[in-house]
């Protein structure tokens, strides 16, 4: 019986998957099940049915194979009762039809158990699988872990042992809610190894970028997203994912509320910095520009968005007229207002790197001024 399972069936000829001692006890035991209850009469056991199940779902055979080695045992153990039944007299053909009935409603029974305790044990291994991948996705965004246990993680978690890497922070707007459903669908799609991480207010994901426009591709897909998104910069070692953590939910931070789409760190890391130290931020702004901040506030917001336009446009007074609507000219006299308020020249690049830090630090997240 378990020679013809092993010709028959390709999962049963693997030695290190089904060893041929668990294939043989398994058609032993099985097999001893059902003759003794043809013998006695006794009440269906089920018990080595069920053994078989949860053994074959430990040992990753497939469940439809399962039930043919079942069938195919069943099947040469009835050809064998027949053939005795033949040369036995006392054997007649209402009892051969009367256990027929019997042996194929066992069968019946047995197979239902076993592809029973094969979806429990498949269902546990399940959720073992989910819970110790759960782990070791905390470990990597939290450094919880060694080096050695990073590449065996690494390997688990489908991810490229080297870098380049990046993470992404999405903000839910309820406990439990994705806000990249389907985002790691489409990065499976372009060949991006991608790990996620749900907590109550955010989603996390760590992205491998194994190709030259693997970035590209990976902000892409996230721009399609109706989310409020932060990016990490690149970095290549798996050990720095709660570092990038941080700069990926530093970049959230900077999102204006309301507004969707992906705050690149890389994109404003002097913005990143100033997000960071809200209480140096502060005093920034009370050392750099506290005399525009106490004016009223039709004449503090005229000057400051002036400031913002300039240092969008480089520099250029002419440019930051025309994102303002305003004459060039204008745009001069009040930046010349803001130098004399501060007592700082905007010609002096130390006095400008200061400006344009306390400029970031004065809006608060929702873009408003302080």
């Amino acid at each position: 019986m378990a020679l013809r399972i092993r010709s028959e069936i390709d999962a049963y000829r693997d030695e290190s998957l089904v060893p041929f001692d668990s294939l043989h006890r398994s058609c032993v035991d099985n097999a001893d099940l059902i003759l003794t209850s043809l013998r006695h009469g006794d009440a269906l056991d089920a018990r080595s049915a069920r053994e078989t199940g949860r053994a074959r779902a430990q040992q990753g055979v497939p469940l439809v194979d399962t039930l043919h080695a079942y069938r195919i045992g069943s099947e040469l153990l009835w050809a064998e009762i027949l053939a005795e039944a033949r040369i036995r007299p006392e054997v007649s053909a209402d009892v051969l039809l009367s256990e027929s009935t019997r042996f194929w409603a066992s069968f019946g029974l047995y197979a239902a158990a076993t592809a029973e305790a094969y979806r429990e044990a498949t269902a546990e291994l399940t959720s073992q699988g989910q819970a110790r991948r759960s782990a070791l996705v905390e470990a990597l965004f939290t450094s919880i872990i060694t080096d050695r246990t990073l590449r065996e993680a690494a390997r688990e978690l489908g991810l490229p042992e080297h870098g380049p890497y990046a993470v992404a922070v999405a903000e839910s707007g309820a406990p439990g809610e994705e806000p990249l459903a389907g985002v790691e669908t489409a990065l499976r799609q372009e060949q991006l190894p991608s790990i996620w991480h749900l907590l109550p207010d955010q989603q996390l994901a760590l992205i491998a970028l194994p190709t030259a426009t693997a970035e590209a591709a990976c902000l892409r897909i996230l721009r399609r997203a109706p989310a409020r998104i932060g990016y990490s910069p690149r970095f290549q070692a798996l050990q720095d994912t709660p570092q990038a953590l941080r700069f990926a939910r530093l970049a959230l931070a900077g999102l204006r509320n309301g507004c969707t789409g992906v705050a690149r760190f890389d994109d404003n890391p002097l913005a990143m910095v100033v997000a960071a130290a809200p209480a140096e931020a502060a005093h920034l702004v009370e050392a750099v520009l506290q005399p525009v901040i106490d004016l009223p506030a039709p004449e503090r917001n005229r000057l400051l968005k002036t400031l913002e336009h300039w240092f969008a446009a480089a520099g250029s007074a002419g440019a930051a007229a025309q994102g303002l609507f305003v004459h060039p000219n204008t745009v001069r006299y009040r930046l010349r207002r803001v130098e004399r308020l501060i007592g700082r020249s905007l010609a002096d690049p130390r006095a400008t790197a200061d400006i344009g830090a306390a400029l970031l630090a004065v809006r608060d997240p929702r873009g408003k001024s302080k």
